[in-house]
């Protein structure tokens, strides 16, 4: 059992187990707090980070904030202490989207391969095999995306097919549009003390098949230009859903993501996440099928496989995300 206090080294391992969580281009738009009376962790929104062409309406930021969000209540979890989470606690506060109080003795342990799995997993963007997913792990990735509250489909080829089709619909879309091209180029460049935005290593190359169309981050105008290479023929592509489209539905969703994606990890699956068509209200629509009595709304399209790990971006130290940095670190 845990003492009722949080030393220096543990709190910063609890915000660096946060921050190993995926971003929209890895900007990485979260910010810590620690309100040492109650041992409680806020997540603030970092709106300096967001992406005001590609994400107008902040669902991303919230996505990525509920990703960080998870891998906090694991890593709570796994020091032996309840996290006790609240989403959007202060309505006057609207970027204080979270918090986590370390409550008493965990009722549950967190499964030690989720808190291992949070400091392996990142995105590949390289092609994956032709191997089959198991069934049984395909079912055990839907039962994660179920325990944060939403759900989590896989289509037959055909309607992946179609899904791909609205991806590459919106990726020229993207491309074309200059503002968004000129915001997406802007995070992409060599690591620095920031440690924010992508690499040009991270990126990968492209299907030239053109089946998969995994983002182009620089926004070239030249498809020539870039490294291509031939991707599976047949993609593993799953939809992230949820019943309603609220705030609060976009930090579970992020939530049910990340526990999806650790999930991935512990059985050695990569994963990437083609956001592309969530970004365009009439081709997110699309996303989801529309059965007879329900309709979702999409959250994340995520492609999943056997293949390279690839290189990973960088992530900020534990004392840049913290709010006034070294001083809310008590001990």
């Amino acid at each position: 059992m845990r003492s009722a206090t949080l030393d220096g080294p543990t709190l910063e391992t609890l915000v660096s187990a946060a921050v190993a969580a995926p971003s929209i281009h890895n900007t990485q738009p979260w910010r810590f707090r620690l309100a040492p009376d109650t041992l409680t962790l806020e997540i603030r929104a970092a709106p300096d980070r967001g992406l005001r062409h590609i994400d107008p309406t902040g669902r991303a930021l919230h996505l990525s904030v509920g990703c960080a969000l998870l891998n906090l209540r694991v890593a709570v979890a796994h020091f032996g202490w309840e996290p006790v989470t609240r989403l959007l606690p202060r309505p006057g506060e609207p970027d204080l989207l979270a918090t986590v109080r370390l409550g008493g003795p965990a009722r549950t342990s967190s499964p030690p391969r989720l808190y291992d799995a949070l400091w392996r997993r990142h995105s590949s963007r390289f092609p994956f095999s032709q191997r089959p997913l198991p069934t049984a792990v395909l079912t055990e990735l839907a039962e994660a995306a179920h325990a944060e509250g939403s759900l989590l489909s896989r289509f037959s080829p055909g309607e992946t097919d179609r899904l791909l089709h609205i991806t590459r619909v919106a990726e020229h879309r993207n491309t074309v549009d200059a503002d968004r091209a000129t915001e997406s180029r802007r995070w992409v460049h060599e690591p620095n003390h920031e440690a924010l935005g992508m690499p040009p290593e991270t990126l990968g190359p492209q299907d030239f098949r053109e089946q998969i169309p995994m983002r182009d981050f620089g926004a070239h105008r030249h498809p020539a230009g870039l490294a291509a290479r031939p991707f599976e023929k047949r993609p593993t592509i799953a939809v992230l859903s949820t019943a309603h489209d609220r705030r609060t539905d976009w930090l579970r969703a992020g939530q049910a993501l990340e526990r999806v994606l650790l999930v991935a990890t512990a059985h050695g699956i990569r994963a990437s996440l083609l956001h592309q068509a969530l970004e365009w209200p009439d081709l997110r629509e699309e996303l989801v099928p529309l059965p007879s009595d329900r309709r979702d709304n999409a959250q994340m399209v995520i492609r999943l496989g056997y293949g390279p790990q690839g290189p990973s971006s960088p992530r900020r130290a534990a004392r840049q995300s913290l709010v006034d940095g070294a001083p809310s670190v008590p001990g």
